[in-house]
Order: C-alpha cells, then sequence, then structure tokens
C-alpha cells in the first residue's frame, strides 16, 4: 500500500475508532436540584448498617464543651485586662472581637488535642486493601486549561497502579474536559487518541469535552453522572494536580462496598513534588502538622464528615438523587452558581441519610500546591467566594449540626482576617487615645478622676502569651507526633533537622500571616461589594512570577507596615515593639511574596535538608512514573501546538476531531451567533493558513472547532505560501 492510501485508510477508520472509544454508551441518572429551602425529615434513608451509625458524643464534648471553656476563661482575662478605669464603647468593641478571634482558634486547639491524642495512642494500622471488589467503579478527572502532559500521565500513572493490584477491572477512567482555551483543547485530544493507542482498545479509558463549562466543575461532575453515572456503582473524583496510588484507590472502593450507608468517604491527600520556597513550606506544614488537625477532625465529625471535592470515593446513585445544586437567587459574588461545591454536596447527601467520613491514615493520596504567595492568593480569592456563598446556605432546611459546624469553619477562615484586622486597628486606636487624648476634668458627669483608656497590662501580656500558645499548639502537636514515629523522624532528616525546619516554617508563617490577613480582608470587602472572582485555571509549575507584578501587588501592603511602623513609634515604643511580627511581614511583604516562588531558595533548603518531607526523601514509585510519563510527553512538544495548524495540517486526525464533536444543534431560524459570522468571514478573506491563524481570536477559534463546516472551509486552505 502506498503512504497515499495508507492515509486514505487512516482517515476512513479514524471517525469509527474515535466514536468506538470517546464514550461508552450512557447510561443516565436522575439528577433533581434540590432545594434548600424545604426539607421532608421523614423521607431520610434509613440506617442499613445501624451499627456502625455512632456519634462521637466524647469527642464532641472535649472539642466544643473545650472550647467553649477556653473561649470563656478568655473572654474573662480581656475583661479583666480592659476592666481598669471607665469601659469605653472602644473597650467593648475589643472585647467582642477578641472573644470572636479566640473562639475561632480555641476549636482549632481543642480539635487538635483530640486528633494529637488519637495519633499517639489510639491510632490503628493503615487500612488493607480488598482481596476482591464487586462493584463498578469509575474514576474521573475534571480538566479546566491544564497542561494535557501533566494530567495525562498522573492517569495513566494511576492506572498503571491499579491494574498492577489485581483489580483494574473494576475500574473505567474518564477525562471531563470543560477547557475553554482552543489549543489546549486540541493538545488533550491529542494526549487522549495517543494515551489509548500506547494502551490498547480494552484500557476503558475516555474522553468528553463540554462545549460550554455551565456550573464549572460541579456542572461537570453533574453532567457526567447524569449521562452515563448509571452504569457506575461509585466513582473517585480527582482533581487536576491529583495523584493516587493503586493501593488508595482499590482501599477506598472496598470501605465503600463494605460499607452500604456511604455516601462519600475523603482520603487525606498529601503535598509533593514543590520545589519553591513557598510550596516546600506548605509541603512541609501538611506532611507534619495536617494529620493532626485532620484526624482531629475526623474523630469529632464522625459520619458527619466533609468533602473537599477530590481524592474521594461517592456513591454515584446517592450522588445524582441527592446532590442536584440549586442555583442561588440573585447575581454573583453570592447568588448564581455554587463556587464551593463540595461542601454543599457532603451536606445534602448527609442530608438525605448517607454517612460523609474520612479516613485520616489512609496513604498514597497526593495533591500539589500553589507555587508562590501571588499564586495562593489567586486561588483564596475564589475560595473565599465560593466560602462566603455558604452563609446563604448555612439555614438550608435539615442539615446535621456538624454539617453547620463545617460551614461556619469555612466562612471563620475568611472572615477571620477582617475581624483580626480590626481588633489590631481597634487596640491601636485605644493606645493612641492613652496617649495622645487629654483627659476632660470639667464634664457634665461629676467625677473624682478622669476617664482614662488604661488596661491591666501584666494581664495582657499573659493573655497575648496564653492566645500564641493556643495558636500555635496544633504545631507543636504535628511536630511531637512526627518526632515519636521513628519512621517519619529519619525520613525528615532526623530529630534535629525536623525540629529546625519547623522552626523555620513557623518563622516564615508569622511573617507571611499579616500579609495573607491584609489580602484576605481585601478579598472579604471585595465580595461584600459584588465583584464576581470569575474562574481562572491555576498555575501549577514552579517559577517564579515577574518581579514588577510583585511590586505592584504588595507595595499598598509595604505602605501599610511603614505606616504602621512610624505611628507606633510615634505614639508608643512599646506598641511597636508588640506589633513586630506584623509590621516586618508588611514592610517585608515584597521580599517575601518574590523569594517565596524562587525555586533557587527552595532547592538550597532542600540541599541543606530542611523542610524535608518522607515523600520527599523516599518519593512514592507512582509520583516517579508520573513524572517519567510527563516528561516524555512534554518532550513532543503538543501541549504548545496552534490547535488551527494541528486541524489543518493533520487530516487523519482531524477526522478523528470531528467524530468526537457532539451532534451539531440544529439551526434556530433569524438567530445569528456573532463569533461564528466573524470567524466564517475572516476564513473565507484569509490567502492561505497563515492568515487563519493570524487573524482567528480565540473564542472566534473555539467557534471553529466546534463547527464541522468551519472545519471544512479551514481545511480546504492552502499551506503558508502555497
Amino acid at each position: 500500500m502506498t503512504h497515499s492510501n495508507e492515509k486514505d485508510a487512516l482517515e476512513t477508520d479514524a471517525p469509527e475508532t474515535a466514536r468506538r472509544g470517546a464514550m461508552p454508551a450512557e447510561s443516565p441518572l436522575a439528577m433533581p436540584v434540590q432545594s434548600l429551602s424545604r426539607f421532608d425529615a421523614g423521607a431520610r434513608r434509613a440506617a442499613v448498617a445501624p451499627g456502625l451509625s455512632r456519634t462521637p458524643w466524647f469527642s464532641r464534648l472535649i472539642v466544643f464543651g473545650g472550647g467553649l471553656a477556653l473561649t470563656a476563661y478568655g473572654a474573662i482575662e480581656m475583661w479583666g485586662v480592659i476592666n481598669v478605669g471607665a469601659i469605653t464603647v472602644l473597650k467593648l468593641a475589643l472585647l467582642v472581637l477578641f472573644v470572636l478571634n479566640f473562639s475561632w482558634i480555641a476549636l482549632a486547639f481543642t480539635s487538635g488535642i483530640v486528633g494529637f491524642l488519637w495519633l499517639l495512642f489510639s491510632r490503628k494500622g493503615g487500612e488493607g486493601p480488598p482481596q476482591k471488589l464487586a462493584a463498578r467503579n469509575a474514576v474521573a478527572m475534571p480538566i479546566y486549561n491544564e497542561a494535557p502532559s501533566r494530567v495525562f500521565s498522573a492517569v495513566q500513572a494511576i492506572r498503571e497502579d491499579v491494574e498492577a493490584s489485581g483489580l483494574g477491572s473494576n475500574f473505567d477512567w474518564f477525562f471531563l474536559s470543560d477547557t475553554t482555551n482552543p489549543d489546549i483543547w486540541i493538545a488533550e485530544e491529542r494526549a487522549f487518541l495517543a494515551m489509548r493507542e500506547r494502551l490498547g482498545p480494552e484500557a476503558r479509558v475516555y474522553y468528553r469535552h463540554r462545549p460550554k463549562n455551565t456550573a464549572r466543575k460541579a456542572g461537570n461532575i453533574g453532567e457526567f453522572v447524569a449521562r452515563w453515572g448509571g452504569a457506575y456503582d461509585h466513582m473517585v473524583v480527582l482533581d487536576a494536580d491529583s495523584l493516587m496510588t493503586g493501593h488508595a484507590i482499590v482501599t477506598l472502593a472496598g470501605a465503600m462496598e463494605a460499607d452500604p450507608d456511604a455516601g462519600i468517604i475523603q482520603s487525606l491527600p498529601l503535598i509533593i513534588n514543590r520545589n519553591t520556597l513557598f510550596a516546600r513550606l506548605q509541603q512541609f506544614a501538611a506532611r507534619i502538622y495536617g494529620p493532626v488537625i485532620a484526624s482531629g477532625l475526623a474523630i469529632w465529625s464522625g459520619r458527619d464528615g466533609n468533602y473537599w471535592g477530590h481524592n474521594a470515593i461517592i456513591r454515584t446513585a446517592a450522588f445524582a438523587g441527592h446532590c442536584g445544586l440549586p442555583e442561588l437567587r440573585g447575581r454573583p459574588p453570592f447568588g448564581g452558581h455554587i463556587l464551593s461545591h463540595d461542601f454543599v454536596e457532603a451536606a445534602l447527601i448527609r442530608r438525605a441519610g448517607y454517612a460523609v467520613y474520612m479516613l485520616p491514615t489512609l496513604g498514597g493520596s497526593f495533591e500539589e500546591s500553589p507555587p508562590s504567595l501571588m499564586d495562593l492568593a489567586a486561588r483564596d480569592r475564589r475560595w473565599c467566594q465560593g466560602n462566603l456563598q455558604h452563609i446563604r446556605v448555612l439555614p438550608a432546611k435539615g442539615l446535621k449540626f456538624a454539617t453547620r459546624q463545617h460551614f461556619t469553619t469555612g466562612i471563620m477562615s475568611y472572615l477571620a482576617s477582617p475581624l483580626w484586622m480590626t481588633q489590631l486597628i481597634v487596640g491601636i486606636v485605644l493606645v493612641l487615645q492613652s496617649a495622645w487624648v487629654r483627659p476632660e476634668y470639667f464634664t457634665d458627669e461629676f467625677r473624682l478622676f478622669p476617664a482614662w483608656p488604661v488596661f491591666d497590662a501584666e494581664r495582657a501580656l499573659a493573655l497575648f502569651g496564653l492566645t500564641m500558645a493556643v495558636l500555635l499548639a496544633p504545631k507543636l502537636f504535628g511536630i511531637i507526633v512526627a518526632l515519636a514515629d521513628g519512621k517519619t523522624r529519619r525520613a525528615c532528616g532526623g530529630g534535629i533537622r525536623l525540629i529546625a525546619s519547623s522552626m523555620l516554617e513557623i518563622i516564615m508563617s508569622a511573617l507571611l500571616a499579616p500579609v495573607m490577613m491584609v489580602i484576605q480582608t481585601g478579598s472579604v470587602m471585595q465580595i461584600l461589594l459584588g465583584r464576581d472572582t470569575g474562574w481562572n485555571p491555576q498555575r501549577r509549575d514552579d517559577g517564579s512570577i515577574p518581579f514588577m507584578s510583585i511590586v505592584r501587588r504588595h507595595r499598598s501592603h509595604v505602605a501599610l507596615g511603614i505606616v504602621t511602623l512610624i505611628a507606633g513609634l510615634i505614639i508608643s515604643p512599646s506598641l511597636a515593639a508588640w506589633m513586630s511580627p506584623t509590621i516586618a511581614g508588611l514592610v517585608l511583604a515584597i521580599f517575601l511574596s518574590w523569594t517565596s516562588g524562587m525555586l533557587s531558595i527552595g532547592l538550597a533548603l532542600k540541599r541543606a535538608g530542611l523542610l524535608w518531607t518522607p515523600e520527599e526523601t523516599r518519593p512514592p514509585s507512582i509520583a516517579a512514573r508520573a513524572n517519567q510519563l510527563t516528561a516524555e510527553l512534554a518532550a513532543d512538544g503538543r501541549d504548545a501546538a496552534d490547535a488551527i495548524a494541528v486541524i489543518h495540517a493533520d487530516p487523519a486526525f482531524r477526522a478523528m476531531h470531528e467524530a468526537l464533536l457532539p451532534p451539531a444543534p440544529e439551526h434556530r431560524r433569524g438567530l445569528i451567533n456573532p463569533d461564528r459570522a466573524v470567524a466564517e468571514a475572516k476564513l473565507n478573506d484569509a490567502r492561505d493558513i497563515a492568515d487563519a491563524i493570524a487573524w482567528l481570536k480565540p473564542r472566534e477559534r473555539m467557534v471553529v472547532l466546534h463547527d464541522r463546516a468551519l472545519i471544512d472551509y479551514l481545511a480546504r486552505l492552502p499551506a503558508a505560501g502555497g
């Protein structure tokens, strides 16, 4: 057969091949939209295995009773601090703000105590994988403008590990694309076809691209469940930076089969593959302190747990029946589609009578983190809007107490910043008042002495020490647990390096905290003023941000720090000394943010043996395999290829692409799509493919790539210079 005949044969076979492998036959599940204002408690599902449904009352008594007692003690001490001389409105405001802020860290402290004691004395061995599975499981990776070499490599590595367990026949694999970048979309299709060719026709790997990313990730998963969910008993939901071992996935599947009342079982993802200074700080903190915090949460939550949106297994029919998300009335940021959908899905499936819980000691669940402070701030802005949106979900009918606490925790994680900032401002104003405002001796109300805004300094210092102790205690618990575990201690470089790394992390966190406080306060204010955050893809790769971008982002923070320093020195040097950690963080904001994203500093600390984690010194084999595949796939340059050029130059792939497109929608008479009209005009005017590449804008490219008729226009254009 000649080369030309081979190409003709490939083009003839391509559409049928693509159709056969793109997605399996649809198996619909009804996914009704749930009401937040109505719920019939009598319709709640009864437990099939009631022996598993024990409420951890003792742990909750420790967490909430202890937190309340500690908050009450802090409030009494704060009252003693201000109850010297007259009680003013500002003093009362300071008391209220302190109680709100202290209660937040008191609950974290008592929850940390529960996790700490459980890890030290009651933890069982790691969960074992099942010998066999009966259920069908879908593993779904939603993707949105991610580097295809990264996500396809991750899924292939996970699949290989699951296959090695001997239980791979129980799992199908899905890439659920919401990508809006035309070049990345075409790169995804090429990566999918190449992966299917590598793995063979029986690999059960599928790919679907949505023309419109309605309701974002929640809508992506919801559409998959509504169209294909009926074929699967459970689904494991990943994120674009997820990595899970075969042991973790089959163990989750076995746990779900063994518990007929489970709706969602969450794993604890650890951070890996991070190299910049900021990312390695996060990686270390998540590994050393994270298990204590997660274990405490898992113990007191029991079967009223939460869902973090990925690295978890979900009972598909229960999800379809009870997790259809309503659209909140009004416009964003508080109305519209629910952004932080995972908390709400956990709330709704738990309301229906299914259990939601975590396996905090299940290993083999990994994710990545933002490489710099600015990247974290960008992601945090979206999370802030999603969590504040939960204010409208919090009063929903039928929710469990623990569920409402999860919502409250998420809301407070962002409201805490403006509350702390307000407390600092009130404190500064009170000090300013005591230093500069002259007493009024002849007031309407007779007093023997003037009303000075004075404080009990000794008691204030003791209360400050208590606050710092409560704030830092969960980190200390994590350090103790790590030191007590010989394997973890050695993998972190030994006890001395582990302690030195912890001190470095604590110092850096203290310096970065005021910057994040100001950033989160700004985010909250923007949201309250009605600014929607949108939904931009995350920057996942290590690498520094241009210095001038950092200066523009943080110059206001530096100015605030300098003004606070000068004001503190003028008012009282002791005030400046007391606020020195906050002032130092703000004054150094540009420098801290710049260094946070630097790869060289992170790698230098790595060479020095600091901020090591067990997953870094002994990398999981699945991470090494995923990194190897990523390097191989990235080397072919497909991630960066121009979509229009690829479609034009490769007839075989063009036929595949057209076969992967959904059926064309019916044309409605009188309805004109402006982007399509402009794209068609540009293709008609183009002399060759170079003109089309130069003229078509991203939205017009997406229109062309979705339209078989316009693709035909494109294919007929002569090559550049032809």
